[in-house]
């Protein structure tokens, strides 16, 4: 798959079905990798599905510079543009559902449906994960496929499902981030906030969250879904940081759902 300039680098990037536009943006030190075949399948399946690695991860250019959810916004309309993609449905994940607000509250032109999955809104008003979390995702040394492993999902899934982590550990080992790009990330995580601004978002916008998420505690996705006008959001049980298993199809269908308008979606 080919990379293409965007802005000041050349960026990464997989087009996968066709359709209407559908961009994915990945979580912090992810890349395209960390989205599995199985959710890549179920998403260009009606959909013109784009994928990429953010800058400094992945192969994606790697500029020594602060970064921000702004510039990653501006990073993500370039390839957009680049792609000759007017409009587009925007999933952001953790990290990438910063991004995602900040494409909706920037170019809101640009959005057409937006989904975040498993974020916050940083800043004042968000809701912190325990100190014990905290201490682990802000330490100086970069974390290792395994931490995120341990946080990403529940313990009954990991013990359950030892092929589908083994399989996944090694997804994230493709093209590890840099310890250098993980530091910037987290800079620019916690330079983030859209609290006071979240009421301007007008795309129609789905909240989806796991229960047990750890990384980013739950009351997360109701002040998202307080504060977006008309937003519906959608709790999931037993389900952590990652939000596609251990039911990937309740997942999914939720979402086709959601930008195809078949249903009214509710709460689960």
């Amino acid at each position: 798959m080919p990379k293409i300039k965007v802005n000041d680098i050349n960026m990464y990037y997989e087009i996968h079905g066709e359709g209407f536009p559908y961009v994915m943006i990945m979580a912090m030190a992810g890349d395209v990798n960390w989205w599995t075949p199985e959710i890549i399948e179920a998403s260009s399946q009606n959909f013109k599905t784009i994928i990429f690695d953010n800058r400094g991860t992945g192969q994606t250019d790697e500029p020594a510079m602060g970064y921000s959810m702004k510039l990653f916004a501006d990073d993500t309309v370039g390839l957009m543009d680049a792609l000759n993609i007017e409009k587009a449905h925007i999933l952001g994940v953790c990290m990438g559902g910063l991004i995602a607000q900040e494409i909706a509250l920037t170019y809101p032109d640009r959005v057409e449906r937006l989904i975040l999955g498993c974020t916050h809104c940083g800043g004042s008003k968000q809701i912190p994960p325990s100190n014990k979390i905290m201490r682990k995702m802000m330490a100086p040394k970069k974390m290792t496929p395994d931490d995120f492993i341990s946080l990403s999902f529940t313990e009954d899934f990991i013990k359950d499902n030892p092929d589908f982590i083994e399989s996944y550990r090694q997804l994230m080992l493709k093209t590890p981030i840099s310890s250098d790009s993980f530091q910037r990330q987290k800079q620019a995580i916690m330079g983030f906030s859209s609290g006071m601004r979240l009421k301007k978002i007008k795309a129609p916008t789905l909240i989806i969250h796991g229960k047990e998420d750890v990384i980013v505690p739950p009351g997360n996705a109701e002040i998202l879904s307080k504060r977006i006008p008309g937003a519906k959001l959608i709790m999931l049980d037993n389900v952590a940081h990652f939000l596609f298993q251990p039911n990937p199809e309740r997942v999914h269908n939720a979402i086709n759902n959601f930008l195809t308008e078949k249903i009214e979606i509710e709460a689960q």
